[in-house]
């Protein structure tokens, strides 16, 4: 077998093992899955989950997804709290230990220690009759036939099936919850998703110039208009309302047509009736609008008023694409 296709046999083979311990996951939605999400989302603790080794990583990343979808978490590394860390677990929180085979020594150690603390404590394993899952309240099965690995050794599909079922109980909560879109952008602030939610036009065209010029405004002073305030276009108003507007590419076209243009007035060169935005839009919805005209610069209005221009340059700079 050639090297290239070794290389895509095994990761066909890794894909679809994956895939088939996420399909099996099905079956674990049972009683226990429902009775887990219910206990947490009527705790008035937290979340706590703790691991070891690869299912440390796979705990974190638990933590994450519940921290960003309205579920409070934290992650408690087994090793750690056996030696001191378990003074993170409080009386409201429930406790949920990720592991594999549910007989690893730290496990074992720490069980008991949350029970005796009375907390809930749910597991996410890969073996039904282990210690861990036979002294939990609540079992999450996420028992594979066999890793990707093809000495059956290293986590792979475990490890897969182990963060699916983490993914299924923190969307779960957040549809109890009625987590929106307007929360998301609420504990995500400084991300690009975050700002997509949140980040409004007001907030990016305050920065710049306001070009305008009266419809009746003649060529010298409109090009002194557009090249003074640097954005490349300038407002057409009529009785100080918007009816046109005027951009670098317009005067291009201009000068290509009119040989002589100082006759010329705003009326003459103006594209009428231009897309606009109200200044308490979305900035993605600009970015939207810019996208599907092929433009760059977008009057901002105030219900009929005029007041400034975003620039497509203004979005782009704050990372929403």
């Amino acid at each position: 077998m050639k090297l290239s296709e070794k290389i895509r046999h095994t990761a066909l083979e890794t894909i679809v093992t994956e895939s088939m311990a996420v399909e099996i996951l099905k079956n674990s939605v049972n009683q226990d899955f429902i009775d887990a999400v219910e206990i947490i989302y009527n705790s008035k603790g937290r979340v706590i989950i703790t691991g070891i080794g690869k299912s440390a990583h796979i705990a974190s990343k638990i933590v994450a997804t519940l921290n960003s979808t309205g579920t409070p978490a934290i992650f408690m590394h087994a090793a750690d709290a056996i030696h001191g860390d378990l003074g993170i677990v409080r009386a409201d929180d429930v406790v949920m230990a990720i592991s594999k085979s549910g007989e690893t020594p730290e496990i074992k150690v720490l069980v008991p220690l949350i029970k005796s603390r009375g907390n809930h404590l749910i597991a996410l394993v890969g073996n039904m009759n282990s210690y861990l899952a036979l002294q939990s309240d609540k079992v999450l099965n996420v028992t594979v036939e066999k890793e990707a690995c093809p000495n059956n050794l290293v986590p792979t599909a475990s490890t897969t099936a182990q963060l699916v079922m983490g993914d299924a109980l923190a969307i779960s909560l957040l549809e109890l919850r009625g987590f929106t879109s307007g929360d998301f952008a609420k504990i995500h602030p400084g991300g690009t998703l975050g700002k997509r939610l949140y980040l409004r036009v007001a907030d990016l065209f305050v920065h710049n110039q306001v070009p305008k010029v009266n419809i009746s405004e003649t060529m010298e002073n409109i090009i002194l208009e557009i090249s003074s305030k640097r954005l490349g276009a300038t407002a057409v108003l009529q009785n100080k309302k918007l009816v046109g507007v005027i951009t670098d590419g317009d005067l291009r076209r201009m000068l290509q047509n009119h040989a002589d243009f100082k006759k010329l007035k705003a009326s003459d060169i103006m594209t009428p009736h231009p897309k606009s935005i109200q200044k308490n839009q979305m900035a993605v919805d600009a970015l939207r609008i810019m996208k599907e005209n092929n433009i760059t610069q977008l009057p901002v209005l105030d219900a009929e008023r005029y007041v400034g221009v975003v620039h497509l340059h203004d979005i782009l700079k704050e990372g929403i694409l």
